[in-house]
């Protein structure tokens, strides 16, 4: 891809949305990012365990859900697989604690690529400004239980230390529902994720017109 360095490193600002089959009432991935898009998300993040979905499995998904992003203008992300991001030319990669490090991701995708990193202390995200990632996840601000091995609700506090401390941009995730999403906005975050707020909602582009609006009628200057 020609241009400058880093010219798609941007994440676009509003609802960050996260594939979760398990959690979307009987209905596929594909149906759910066909909709998703539909109800205007601007950033679309595959995240599936390869207990759940063989490796074949998970890049034919993420090959559909790649054609479909591209189409819309809308930025994919691929959770946790490097490899299968190459492969669909995804626009970035997600990581977490455990995974592979920021600076070796990086060395894979190339410059042009984004790189988020799952945070949960002031500690880890200073250390993803180091390591150069491009965004970070703060949470989860409540408990959730949409992946089995989450760690303990972060509160408002980190969430507040972010806001004052890190320049780069984050994703405030975990347990936030439409009843509080006007919290967290007014507390300064430009990207929010809903999970089973949205891929279970019986309409879900609907609910993704009326969050937008919630988030354009509670965002902060």
């Amino acid at each position: 891809m020609g241009g400058y360095e880093g010219k798609n490193r941007v994440l676009p600002g509003g609802l960050y949305g996260i594939t979760a089959e398990k959690f979307s009432a009987g209905r596929t991935n594909i149906q759910v990012v066909e909709q998703m898009i539909q109800g205007g998300v601007k950033i679309i993040q595959y995240r599936e365990k390869r207990a759940d979905k063989s490796y074949r499995t998970i890049l034919e998904e993420c090959t559909l859900i790649r054609e479909l992003t591209r189409a819309a203008g809308v930025t994919f992300i691929v959770n946790d697989y490097v490899d299968v991001a190459l492969l669909v030319d995804a626009d970035g990669v997600h990581v977490g604690q455990d995974d592979l490090p920021v600076g070796a991701v990086r060395k894979l995708l190339g410059r042009n690529k984004i790189v988020g990193l799952s945070t949960h202390s002031p500690r880890q995200a200073e250390e993803a400004v180091r390591a150069g990632a491009d965004y970070i996840g703060v949470g989860p601000i409540f408990a959730t239980k949409t992946k089995d091995d989450v760690v303990d609700a972060v509160g408002f506090t980190y969430l507040d230390w972010v806001v004052e401390n890190i320049s780069l941009p984050f994703v405030a995730i975990g347990g936030i529902k439409r009843a509080n999403i006007a919290q967290i906005i007014q507390r300064g975050a430009k990207n929010i994720c809903l999970v089973t707020e949205i891929v279970g909602a019986p309409d879900i582009a609907e609910t993704i017109t009326e969050l937008n609006t919630a988030f354009a009628g509670c965002s902060r200057s």
